[in-house]
């Protein structure tokens, strides 16, 4: 699909004002390879076409749709390790000491639901393991992702046999998941019961999640946002945090020196940034 300079402006305006995305110069090719296949779906004839369709009233489902084609979802379980290390061994404990036993968690950008079940996967070994009594009674997760599509998969729970090596170890595999007849990987329905799915678009703030947060994943999605964007985002997470809550951003993602509402702790691996009382 050849995509002229103007509708690449266009469309580039249009995915940065409904999804905080930011495409870089010269990614031609990257809207091709991802939406070719989509506009012949639709009998649209090129990136024009698509862009006239999504001006008239009614086009919710079909910007959705661009969305979700456009929209990156690499992820694997237990991502960078320290997250979820420091989760169950500092923070979960240290929230039972404070005699908090009913604790929530947002993870924000879930994708296909890795990091809320790596969570749940981590907060299970921790009930049977000889530290169960450092734990909270409750921990309740919310998980959210702007793309409707990605998120029923992360509701399903089953996964490729190449998605389920990705992060998992074969004891891990076999402990928390059931092989399917097809191949396939479905975790156990006792992991599942604790994360609540909800699409949401960061871009559209303040948060509507009916209640505030001790811990909250925001992680490897704020590199695709503009500076001025990050800083809003970051700010409407932390009007969600309880004082005290934690946030967790990418490995490669830092907060901006603008924002004075956290103070950083290193995990060692690692940081995490903790909201200021």
């Amino acid at each position: 699909m050849v995509i002229s300079a103007d509708d690449y402006q266009a469309f580039q305006k249009l995915l940065h004002e409904k999804s905080g995305i930011l495409l870089g110069e010269n990614k031609q090719y990257l809207v091709s390879s991802r939406l070719s296949s989509f506009l012949k779906e639709q009998n649209l004839t090129d990136l024009s076409a698509l862009l006239k369709a999504l001006t008239r009233p009614g086009n919710d489902k079909l910007l959705q749709q661009v969305i979700d084609r456009m929209t990156t979802n690499e992820t694997l379980w237990f991502r960078d390790g320290f997250p979820f290390d420091f989760l169950i061994n500092t923070i979960l404990p240290e929230q039972k000491a404070n005699n908090k036993n009913n604790i929530n968690i947002w993870c924000a950008a879930c994708s296909s639901g890795q990091e809320p079940y790596s969570i749940t996967i981590a907060l299970d070994e921790a009930s049977r393991s000889a530290n169960r009594h450092k734990m909270p009674m409750s921990v309740d997760i919310v998980a959210t992702d702007i793309s409707s599509r990605i998120l029923e998969q992360a509701r399903n729970a089953e996964y490729q046999s190449l998605e389920i090596t990705r992060g998992l170890t074969p004891q891990r595999q076999s402990a928390h998941f059931d092989l399917q007849a097809d191949g396939t990987y479905q975790l156990k329905p006792h992991l599942k019961k604790n994360v609540r799915f909800s699409t949401l678009n960061l871009m559209q703030t303040p948060y509507r999640l009916g209640g505030q947060y001790d811990v909250v994943f925001c992680r490897n999605v704020l590199i695709y946002f503009a500076s001025d964007l990050k800083i809003k985002v970051i700010n409407s997470i932390a009007d969600c945090l309880k004082p005290g809550g934690y946030l967790f951003l990418g490995a490669s993602e830092s907060m901006p020196s603008s924002i004075e509402r956290f103070e950083m702790v290193r995990c060692n691996p690692g940081l995490v940034y903790r909201k200021r009382p």
